[in-house]
């Protein structure tokens, strides 16, 4: 059993419809990434899923049970974080204070602490700055802290929403990397992401989304290879 399962999601601005019917599912341990233009319907997925956002129609399924209709902080106690696109980390308070918020429904003292230790290591610059407001960061170290925030809740599955948007080559290649790095320590990840090479070269699977539709699915690297994804999303003619 796949450990999220979207069913015939709609979901609607108003009048306008968003998201028009999309269905697919994430098997624990892989990376799954949703491509696509702006307004393909992808962030609006990813609110859905993780509760902030009413579905007009369509299910979503966490771990085998229905989680549509349920309030967002159930949700990530059920082990589903959200790294948000535009990263809404706390400006004025510390690194550290914005990493404990993340375990905000966690009891277990040591384990946090060693959570937010994992969090240093995986990104030491965080480390030396820790005591520091969060909004003095670049935007890349933002990116870093609204990652490590999402991982300390333990997450059974972590949803990634445009985490190289408006970052510097090396700082876009650290993200990524990282990424890769917790794919490899077994994380199952729902990432979307603008850098459709990155994203496609990470993900076992990939959806095509093209105004609220799945266009197009298959493995990361058959959608790499084909002509048409080449052609709208990676620039090659």
């Amino acid at each position: 059993m796949a450990l999220l399962e979207v069913h015939d999601l709609h979901v609607a601005y108003g009048k306008i419809e968003a998201v028009k019917g999309i269905s697919f599912s994430v098997e624990e341990g892989q990376v799954v990434t949703l491509i696509g233009t702006n307004g393909a319907g992808k962030t609006t997925t990813l609110r859905t899923i993780s509760g902030l956002l009413k579905p007009a129609s369509g299910q979503v399924v966490f771990d085998g049970k229905p989680i549509t209709g349920v309030p967002a902080h159930d949700i990530v106690a059920r082990g589903l974080a959200h790294s948000p696109e535009g990263r809404h980390i706390f400006p004025r308070m510390t690194i550290e204070e914005n990493l404990l918020l993340g375990a905000y429904l966690r009891k277990d003292g040591d384990g946090i602490a060693a959570d937010v230790g994992k969090a240093y290591a995986m990104f030491p610059i965080l480390g030396e700055r820790r005591s520091q407001a969060a909004g003095t960061l670049s935007g890349g170290e933002q990116q870093m802290l609204a990652m490590a925030r999402a991982l300390m809740c333990q997450p059974r599955l972590l949803m990634l929403d445009e985490p190289s948007m408006g970052l510097s080559p090396i700082m876009m290649k650290q993200i990524m990397d990282t990424i890769q790095e917790l794919k490899s320590t077994g994380t199952t990840i729902l990432l979307v992401e603008q850098n459709a090479q990155a994203a496609l070269s990470l993900a076992d699977q990939g959806h095509v989304l093209e105004v609220g539709r799945i266009a197009l699915s298959g493995s990361g690297p058959s959608l790499l290879h084909d002509e048409q994804v080449r052609k709208t999303y990676l620039g090659e003619e």
